[in-house]
């Protein structure tokens, strides 16, 4: 039987480090990637962000592109769009009450918004990761650090199915 020396063990204190890390990062999010190598069958990681953080509209077209993720602190909200970016479907997602995961189908175009200072999700995906092949981003979304961008976060906030949210780009 494995002794506890050979668990791997992700703290309170870990978590906490990490949501600093993310709320001092110009992107306002941090991850921390718990499979040992970018080339792992499956992706697994803690992904730290703060309210502001932009997560451009994207999907993961190949087969197997699904992803899973499960509120942990804080709270976040999963919207499943269109290809002209109109919302279809939102999941509120919050740590320690109500719902608190999703699934994303392969292909499904997808963005995430936080809502609460100290959020951090868990996420589980198909590997092995490759930033080039990774995601397809929205023709329609603006690109990160864009101002742009910004206004489309404050939209994600409050967006609500039958919402086309190509109209704040801008």
């Amino acid at each position: 039987m494995p002794s506890f020396a050979d668990l791997k063990l992700y703290t309170s204190g870990i978590l906490s480090g990490l949501s600093e890390e993310a709320a001092k990062s110009a992107r306002l999010r941090k991850n921390l990637n718990i499979h040992p190598v970018l080339s792992d069958p499956i992706q697994r990681l803690f992904n730290a962000m703060e309210p502001g953080t932009y997560a451009r509209p994207h999907r993961h077209v190949r087969e197997s592109g699904w992803e899973l993720m499960v509120a942990v602190r804080g709270a976040f909200s999963v919207l499943r769009l269109d290809e002209q970016g109109r919302v279809l479907s939102r999941a509120d997602l919050r740590a320690g009450e109500g719902d608190c995961a999703v699934e994303i189908p392969a292909g499904a175009w997808h963005t995430v918004v936080s809502l609460a200072p100290g959020t951090v999700m868990f996420e589980v995906k198909p590997g092995p990761y490759s930033p080039i092949s990774d995601k397809d981003f929205a023709a329609w979304a603006p690109e990160e650090g864009s101002a742009a961008a910004a206004t489309l976060v404050r939209a994600f906030e409050s967006a609500r199915p039958g919402n086309l949210l190509m109209n704040h780009r801008g």
